[in-house]
């Protein structure tokens, strides 16, 4: 072991499980793993352990999953921790299990703090328009990501960028930055800094109803709405009362009189208005249906038919 820093590892997902990969590759004495109790998945409910459950299975790591970690987590004073570390683990950490480790518990929280405070940041990074983020490792408080900083590495979000590549970039990143400053840390090197409570902003978990695209907003803002919960989720809207969730799709200059949701062209795309300019569909799922690019689609319909015709 790289030293005997006993660690407890706190996530869920794929993001939180290469964090927790980063720290095994690192040689860290990893003596225990919390994570969110599986899931039924499917049809067919069939139950499907979580991401980091099962990396932590493969390297022999013991996993706890309390259903409410705030009402269980007398287990974790009795695995005798030095250090916790979370990442997407899912729920709020009670002060009393942020009490237990000596050297405290650090976050590796997917913005820039102050900006971007809850459970989905890579997802309103996108959807709520900023040019960049990045990643933030800090203190766990009893309030949500409110903590001292202890380091930050930012990144440019381009047009390109989506949900699932910018995921992919900040896993990396993230990842990066935890042994960066890992040792510094727990030699007691690192100074905190206070955070900006004037510039917090939010990004709370998302909500079906933001899922829905409303075309009465700028295009840029359909567009960031798309690429923000693409592909994982996917912005839906209705055509002739079928549900088609959208996951690809790009702004076009448009300046019509049409209500908005209307399909105007049919130019290697489905273009619709929206209340400033158009968006250009590239790739689309109708309910009950697989995932297709546009042309696929186009392929199989008569595109006459389509014009004029308004998503709701």
């Amino acid at each position: 072991m790289k030293n005997d820093t006993r660690i407890i590892f706190m996530g869920t997902n794929d993001f939180s499980a290469a964090i927790l990969q980063s720290l095994i590759d690192n040689d860290y004495n990893v003596v225990a793993v919390i994570s969110q109790p599986d899931k039924e998945v499917g049809r067919k409910r069939i139950l499907q352990p979580t991401e980091t459950k099962v990396l932590a299975t493969k390297y022999n790591i013991p996993v706890f999953q309390p259903i409410k970690i705030r009402k269980d987590y007398a287990f974790v004073k009795e695995l005798n921790p030095s250090l916790i570390i979370t990442c997407a683990y899912g729920q709020i950490v009670p002060q009393g299990l942020l009490d237990i480790p000596p050297l405290g518990c650090i976050n590796v929280h997917a913005s820039l703090l102050p900006l971007l405070r809850g459970g989905a940041p890579i997802h309103h990074a996108l959807i709520d328009g900023y040019d960049k983020t990045g990643v933030t490792i800090m203190q766990m408080i009893d309030k949500m990501d409110a903590g001292v900083m202890y380091a930050k590495k930012e990144i440019t979000i381009s047009d390109d960028d989506d949900l699932g590549t910018l995921w992919e970039r900040l896993k990396v990143i993230g990842s990066e930055l935890l042994i960066s400053v890992l040792d510094e840390y727990i030699a007691g090197n690192l100074k905190g800094e206070e955070q900006d409570e004037s510039k917090v902003t939010y990004a709370f978990n998302i909500k079906r109803e933001e899922e829905k695209i409303d075309f009465n907003q700028d295009a840029r803002n359909v567009f960031n709405q798309i690429r923000g919960l693409s592909p994982f989720i996917g912005a839906y809207t209705t055509l002739d009362g079928v549900s088609v969730k959208i996951y690809k799709s790009e702004v076009v200059p448009y300046n019509g009189n049409e209500e908005n949701g209307t399909i105007v062209k049919i130019d290697k795309g489905i273009v619709v208005k929206c209340l400033n300019n158009a968006i250009k569909i590239k790739e689309l799922q109708f309910s009950g249906k697989k995932k297709m690019d546009v042309n696929s689609y186009l392929n199989g319909v008569k595109k006459d038919q389509l014009l004029n015709k308004v998503f709701k």
